[in-house]
């Protein structure tokens, strides 16, 4: 019988612990490259921003998108789809995977407008409420030579010239206009609203001396510091840093508070662990000081909401500005 060299012999071992070590590495590779693809996240996210580039909503999304990738590990980009009011982020969301890679500002607008107008999407049933990060500040000003300089004043004014006291808005069931419905409503006067296109032209009549009260946001305010026009008040839950000494319309005694809070949001479906990620990463970014120093800079307040409850608020917010839209006779036709 022929033996074998012993170099045959070492060959047949090696190839055989080379098979047995590969059947038991191959699946190994296997999980670690499945665990490495499920991993979330491991490519960039698009962020819908739906406003135009270079506004104070842009500004501070493109912020809060920045600190929230340093987190994350991996790039938020900014998609700017603008128009319909702010609602075309949500409608993207309709066509969009629930995989975390697709998200978009939730602008106070989604919950008003598909109760005045038809959409593609509800709000609460086609949405994933991530979380609520901020809102804005909304003010009521007069013009200097008007004959009130608080907002009590202008109340018993209103009150003394029913229907007379013409205000500005910036157009027609957006929040300007809404808020001071809500108001008089609550104030028992009656106001006379004068819609605009935008804060720009209600800045311009009431400077004309065309109207006498202004609802706006922001815009007005470097107009109050130059001593151009009069803060009566403003309309968060607590005064704004740049006036404190400016009591809000509930100090006042009228229970208005609008803020108009938004936040992100996905498609619905979305893994909670997902959603989990996200809302602690964008609940971060409200320590940057970058972040904190954009917000200041648009005097928008910090309002932050988990999941959970910004979707409460989302359910609540709903059905209040039914109730406000009907109202005010603004709802769609059946």
């Amino acid at each position: 019988m022929d033996k074998k060299p012993p170099n045959a012999n070492r060959r047949q071992t090696l190839h055989g612990l080379a098979a047995a070590m590969a059947s038991f590495t191959a699946p190994a590779l296997i999980s670690a490259n499945a665990l490495a693809q499920d991993k979330y996240p491991n490519k960039p996210i698009t962020l819908i921003v739906p406003w135009t580039p270079g506004g104070p909503s842009d500004a501070v999304l493109r912020a809060f998108a920045e600190s929230a990738s340093r987190t994350l590990g991996v790039s938020l980009v900014c998609e700017n789809k603008p128009g319909a009011g702010g609602i075309l982020g949500a409608s993207a969301m309709m066509s969009a995977k629930p995989d975390g890679y697709a998200i978009t500002q939730l602008p106070l607008g989604i919950y008003r407008i598909p109760h005045m107008q038809k959409t593609n999407f509800d709000p609460i049933k086609d949405l994933t409420h991530i979380a609520c990060l901020t809102g804005y500040t909304f003010c009521i000003a007069a013009s200097m030579d008007a004959p009130f300089k608080t907002l009590k004043e202008m109340v018993s004014f209103a009150k003394a010239n029913p229907g007379k006291l013409e205000y500005g808005h910036t157009g027609t069931g957006t929040t300007p206009h809404l808020a001071i419905e809500d108001f008089s409503q609550k104030a028992g006067i009656e106001l006379n609203p004068i819609p605009f296109k935008g804060a720009a032209e209600v800045i311009q009549a009431i400077l004309g001396g065309h109207i006498r009260i202004a609802s706006s946001t922001t815009e007005i305010i470097p107009l109050v510091k130059e001593g151009k026009l009069r803060l009566l008040s403003t309309l968060g839950s607590k005064r704004t840093k740049a006036f404190p000494d400016v009591p809000t319309v509930k100090e006042n005694g009228w229970d208005t508070i609008s803020e108009s809070p938004f936040g992100i949001g996905g498609p619905k479906g979305m893994d909670p662990a997902v959603v989990r990620t996200l809302q602690d990463a964008f609940k971060k970014t409200l320590e940057d000081p970058k972040v904190i120093a954009t917000l200041d800079q648009f005097y928008q307040p910090m309002i932050y909401m988990g999941s959970e409850d910004y979707t409460k608020y989302a359910v609540r917010t709903f059905e209040s500005e039914r109730a406000t839209v009907e109202r005010l006779g603004l709802a769609k036709k059946a």
